[in-house]
């Protein structure tokens, strides 16, 4: 093999390759294990603050009677926010080849957000502030995963885009363990302590959220100083649009692509209806576990450490089948399997812990594996030089119904209580069939997505390696 040849395998993180075509594609690279640390730092988030410990701090009774409601529909008027503004920050960040920068920003919002939650105090007049900072950190870390999701392609070819999204995916649900685990034995569970810190005051609460931010802020370091902005010709940046505009370029973009490859738009409203479901899934699972099923704060933390667990193992291994036998079986079987266990939960709710301990950890099982298989699978859809575009589009679809998971989740208590004649909080485990819906949707508009072979040119540039 000639020193050019050579050199390109080396660059493609296939060293090994320059001297035996045959031998496997390298997945941990530095770029690649940098980028995956997003995701872990991403778990303070996801599984402690959205997930296993705030949302259920925020729902407890000393922030009065329908907090749980209320989180929904403040929720949901966050995805609107997000559905607006996205195009914006998508398309901005394409153009003017900012996507690192943009990460930046969006992180260290996600860690301010985080750290001022801390100043929400167990009382009823607190409750606005914790939910708006909720909201806003929400905000923020959607648009942080628009430019994370978009590096896919600089880090991976078709051969390892699955197992590579899995192992972001798996590292992220790994990360929770660990936290919640620190969260757990050190903050919650203890009558005192680290440092003296006690439940008084919400102070074992509100000290993780300091604790989250740290986390996040340390663990996104790597992506940001390894994977740097590319710089673009000068030439060919155009001013920022405003709003209107940003709406006329996304339509443009969007009848483009009809007219390009239909298939690929099919996909993207697909799964922006089942990534909320998804989401769903998770943000209001610890909501959940603690009002329908009197799991105290500890016992949803455990829960969520053997969660993170199931659903971190399976989410690194089904990369593997994403790669094998293609990301449409993955997310379907995983729609299949969720909707099943969600309505068992919902019927044999009244059988107590062990209900959801079993049919939630199954619900784990699927998460994961949805999540990073489809966004292998537009991965694999995106026309080749049309990475950036169509995944900013990607996030601004999803974004686009993002108020559809906690409007159903809180639609369904209202609904649920209307028929029972019980309280909000009485009839709180109705919102699962909301998320249930939502999932049902997203799977039903799925069975007409036909993968094919834009993946063969989409990734087919040699990954970043340093």
């Amino acid at each position: 093999m000639d020193e050019t040849n050579k050199a390109a395998a080396a660059q493609a993180g296939r060293p090994d390759a320059a001297e035996h075509p045959s031998a496997p594609p390298r997945i941990l690279t530095w770029p690649v294990t940098a980028w995956a640390l997003w995701d872990w730092g991403s778990a303070a988030f996801n599984a402690v603050i959205t997930t296993f410990v705030f949302t259920v701090y925020i729902t407890s009774d000393a922030f009065g009677p329908g907090a749980e409601s209320t989180l929904g529909w403040v929720l949901a008027g966050a995805g609107v926010l997000i559905a607006l503004f996205a195009p914006i920050t998508g398309q901005s960040a394409d153009r003017a080849g900012r996507r690192t920068l943009w990460l930046t920003v969006n992180t260290l919002l996600v860690v301010i957000a985080s750290a001022g939650l801390f100043f929400v105090q167990p009382a009823p007049e607190y409750l606005w502030l914790g939910l708006l900072l909720l909201a806003g950190g929400n905000i923020a870390f959607e648009f942080a995963s628009v430019n994370y999701n978009a590096m896919l392609n600089e880090i991976s070819t078709a051969s390892t885009v699955g197992r590579v999204s899995g192992l972001g995916w798996g590292l992220g649900y790994i990360g929770g363990i660990v936290l919640l685990l620190m969260v757990y034995f050190g903050l919650i569970n203890p009558d005192v302590g680290v440092f003296g810190i006690t439940s008084e005051d919400g102070m074992d609460v509100r000290v993780t959220m300091l604790l989250c931010a740290a986390w996040t802020l340390i663990f996104s370091l790597p992506v940001i100083l390894t994977i740097r902005d590319k710089p673009r010709n000068t030439a060919r940046r155009t001013a920022n649009p405003g709003l209107i505009e940003s709406y006329r370029l996304l339509f443009r973009t969007i009848a483009d692509l009809w007219r390009a490859d239909r298939n690929t738009v099919f996909f993207l409203i697909a799964s922006a209806v089942f990534r909320d479901g998804l989401a769903g899934v998770f943000t209001f699972g610890g909501v959940i576990a603690a009002g329908v099923f009197g799991f105290s704060a500890g016992q949803v933390i455990i829960f969520g450490v053997v969660a993170n667990v199931v659903a971190g193992v399976a989410t690194i291994a089904f990369g593997a089948l994403d790669d094998r036998l293609g990301p449409k079986r993955v997310i379907m079987l995983s729609l299949t399997c969720m909707i099943i266990a969600g309505t068992l939960i919902f019927f044999l709710q009244s059988g107590g812990t062990t209900v959801f301990w079993v049919l939630g950890l199954i619900l784990c099982i699927f998460v994961g594996p949805a999540q990073s298989a489809s966004r292998t699978f537009l991965a694999r859809l995106i026309p080749a030089g049309r990475e950036g575009e169509v995944f900013g589009l990607y996030a601004t679809t999803g974004r686009a119904v993002s108020f559809m998971a906690p409007a159903a989740f809180s639609t369904a208590i209202l609904i649920g209580a209307t028929l029972t004649g019980q309280t909000r909080d009485e009839a709180q485990y109705w919102g699962i069939l909301g998320i249930i819906l939502v999932l049902l949707i997203g799977l039903l508009l799925l069975v007409r997505v036909r993968p094919h072979d834009h993946h063969d040119t989409a990734l087919e540039q040699p990954p970043i390696t340093g």
